[in-house]
């Protein structure tokens, strides 16, 4: 499975099964072969007490972009290691934008930069991460 038609397939069983993505009001806005573009709007939940959007919710987001790119390939990836720089705050209101791409494809890794950006382009947030690919299948081929 290595086409991006297959790997639209994969993310969408994901993102049915994916609670917290929902939550979040995630929208997948493209996916292609180790690729995952997708976007939210901050509510007001998700607001710490200095009123500025939890870090954690940025955070949140980039993983999940990580998540559809590097499991599109139909090959259940797990994170090994994430790291992220915040850039610029982020406010209730803003739509934030997780752009996530492959800089290795390996057999038993993969590493991936995630930038995520506000509705203004400014970029918010920097996101790495690396998967363990674990040869098991998503879907049904």
């Amino acid at each position: 499975m290595q086409n991006d038609e297959a790997a639209k397939k994969v993310v969408s069983h994901m993102m049915e099964h994916d609670l917290f993505s929902q939550w979040l009001g995630i929208d997948v806005l493209e996916i292609k072969v180790g690729y995952s573009k997708i976007r939210m709007t901050v509510r007001k939940e998700m607001i710490n007490g200095f009123g500025i959007v939890h870090g954690g919710i940025a955070f949140s987001l980039a993983d999940s972009a990580f998540a559809f790119a590097c499991n599109n390939r139909n090959n259940l990836s797990v994170a090994l290691d994430t790291a992220i720089n915040f850039i610029k705050p982020v406010h209730i209101g803003d739509i934030l934008t997780a752009e996530a791409k492959e800089l290795h494809n390996g057999r038993s890794t993969g590493l991936y930069q995630i930038n995520i950006y506000n509705q203004h382009d400014h970029t918010v947030a920097l996101f790495k991460g690396t998967c363990f690919r674990t040869g098991k299948t998503l879907v049904d081929n």
